[in-house]
């Protein structure tokens, strides 16, 4: 793999630790320092915000570019990944919650609409998950949705700045109950 774009600043470290020190306090997941581990997340500022949904094995990349990926809620949607996790707008039930507009997509993204089955540990849709995209991702002119919430269009979506609880509870359903 190609070296990074650009290392993180003390603040963007502050922020990335933070984001992850948040799973101990509402989940069972620890993020540790790695040592001599060879499964392990390896952070990076490549190009992009993003990570392989599951355990991949062995150095799992996490990018989160220095120069628009650092924000904490940011930082937790990628980790939520590497614990194997999709995007909200994803589940295979979100036709009765969103209304996909294939139309307003840019031409070759239409894949991050797919419908997939989703580690939903039977929780509820939430459009406040941090795991969830705005109306306008991937839009063509970025005016045009690309989503609408369904039975209210104009309910809120995709604005999370941090885990919901809904997010926190799949968590733990997945991890912490065995």
């Amino acid at each position: 793999m190609k070296p990074p774009i650009k290392t993180h600043s003390s603040q963007q470290l502050g922020i990335i630790t933070s984001a992850i020190k948040s799973f101990s306090t509402s989940t069972c997941i620890r993020f540790i320092p790695r040592t001599t581990e060879t499964a392990y997340v390896d952070i990076q500022s490549y190009n992009g915000c993003y990570s392989y949904v599951g355990r991949q094995g062995n150095a799992q990349t996490v990018s989160l570019n220095s120069n628009g990926c650092i924000y904490f809620g940011s930082v937790q949607h990628e980790l939520i990944h590497v614990l194997g996790f999709d995007h909200e707008q994803c589940r295979s039930d979100r036709d009765q919650h969103i209304q996909v507009l294939l139309q307003n997509v840019i031409s070759g993204m239409e894949y991050n609409f797919n419908k997939i089955n989703t580690l939903n540990q039977g929780t509820p849709y939430d459009y406040s998950s941090v795991m969830h995209y705005g109306r306008l991702a991937f839009s063509k002119d970025n005016v045009s949705p690309t989503m609408v919430a369904v039975p209210n269009p104009k309910a809120v979506f995709g604005t999370a700045q941090q885990m919901s609880q809904n997010d926190i509870n799949r968590i733990n359903l997945l991890y912490c109950s065995k």
